[in-house]
């Protein structure tokens, strides 16, 4: 480290010069009129005095900065993830006494980090055991859903309740899922596998997915975009975040309506657009759509559960994206992800 770089050491440098130059000059003036053979050698005196002053300032600035320079390595070394990274401070002293608070500050932030990973562990943990213990009674559930429709016969009322009841059973199953989804997103225990993956190729896997529900509702999906847009992210992830935005689309979209797919490249940024000539969404709706469990009160989607835009927002921000809304009641809705590639 360059030692003359602080402001302060130049400034006391330069003082230090200053008064030692005054004084030899002053004593010089004072001598050569009295002992003018003295003068000489006073001078030299001088000199190798004013020098031992400012050499022993530099050994000690010097020092200081080695010691400082130390103790930001180790703090960098703390940041780029070495927890056990520790300053050392067994001397006396106020920078010592500096370097003892910066080591407890390291060691309460390590406390607090633990403390939360255990959190978020535990609630991932229980979320784990609460959808394994739902899986075999809905299971077991399906199977005599499909036991009592094969016994039901020309029965129309019954084979109509069951028929019901095999929704709902699908629609529990679905919330599991996208509970267990949620929370390992939220505890940070899932990593994202990310890869270049071709966005043209993922928006038509998603069509195809809802191509038949999109036929039988007689909606249509209209996918608008290069082929040679490709991105880094986790594709299966990232296709069911879109997956959601197509599915919330549909849900709010009546027979003979659109929804387009659509996605670009501008510079370095990318963005996937779902938009839809659906019902809309009211101005004191937007603000709370992406909230769990949130479902207007003007909502045409009996069967959601209002995770599905929740789970689309945390998977895109889990690839360091954006997701935004915009919509006009009666007129449709339009949902943006974007993402800077130079971030992913």
């Amino acid at each position: 480290m360059n030692l003359f770089a602080d402001r302060e050491i130049r400034r006391l440098f330069a003082v230090i010069t200053g008064v030692m130059t005054a004084f030899f000059v002053a004593v010089e003036i004072v001598v050569g009129m009295r002992y003018a053979g003295a003068a000489l050698p006073l001078a030299f005196f001088c000199l190798f005095l004013s020098g031992g002053v400012i050499a022993a300032c530099l050994r000690f600035f010097h020092g200081q900065q080695e010691k400082m320079a130390a103790a930001a390595a180790l703090i960098e070394a703390y940041l780029d993830g070495d927890e056990a990274a520790r300053i050392d401070c067994d001397e006396e002293g106020e920078l010592y006494r500096l370097f003892h608070e910066v080591n407890t500050l390291a060691t309460v932030l390590n406390a607090h980090v633990q403390k939360e990973k255990r959190a978020r562990e535990f609630l991932q943990n229980i979320i784990s055991d609460i959808s394994h213990q739902l899986k075999t009674p809905l299971a077991a559930l399906n199977i005599y859903n499909g036991l009592l429709q094969e016994e039901a016969g020309e029965e129309t009322a019954i084979r109509e309740f069951v028929t019901l009841s095999e929704q709902e059973l699908d629609r529990i199953g679905t919330l599991v899922q996208n509970l267990l989804k949620i929370a390992r997103l939220d505890a940070g225990s899932l990593l994202m596998d990310k890869a270049p993956a071709n966005v043209a190729d993922m928006m038509r896997d998603v069509e195809l997915h809802f191509a038949y529900r999109a036929k039988q509702e007689q909606k249509k999906l209209i996918l608008d975009g290069n082929d040679d847009v490709t991105l880094l992210c986790d594709r299966d992830w990232l296709m069911e975040a879109v997956s959601n935005l197509v599915k919330n689309a549909l849900d709010h979209t009546v027979s003979g309506g659109h929804v387009w797919i659509s996605w670009r490249q501008v510079t370095d940024l990318i963005q996937i657009t779902v938009r839809d000539d659906g019902v809309g969404i009211s101005e004191e709706d937007i603000h709370h759509i992406f909230k769990r469990f949130y479902r207007s009160s003007a909502s045409r989607d009996n069967s959601g559960i209002g995770l599905g835009l929740p789970l689309a927002k945390a998977i895109v921000e889990a690839h360091d994206g954006n997701i935004t809304a915009d919509s006009i009641a009666g007129q449709g809705s339009t949902f943006t992800v974007s993402f800077l590639t130079t971030k992913l």
